[in-house]
């Protein structure tokens, strides 16, 4: 009985570790993404800064014109 008792401990203690890697192989893959992710939104936020800056400056050009009519 008592080694019964060991095999189902090493059994659980066996998949506790196979879960405890399969959980650090997750994360390890979640923070990468996530870094890809933060990297993206840098991106777009400096396209999105240009882009506004240009369609100030064109509006800006726009007032001009139309002040000069």
């Amino acid at each position: 009985m008592a080694n019964f008792d060991l095999e189902r401990l090493e059994r659980q203690v066996e998949a506790l570790l196979a879960g405890c890697q399969r959980l650090r192989e997750e994360n390890h893959s979640l923070r990468l993404r996530q870094d890809a992710l933060v990297a993206e939104r840098a991106e777009l936020i400096e396209k999105t800064e240009q882009a506004r800056a240009r369609v100030e400056a064109m509006l800006e050009r726009l007032k001009a014109m139309e002040e000069q009519l």
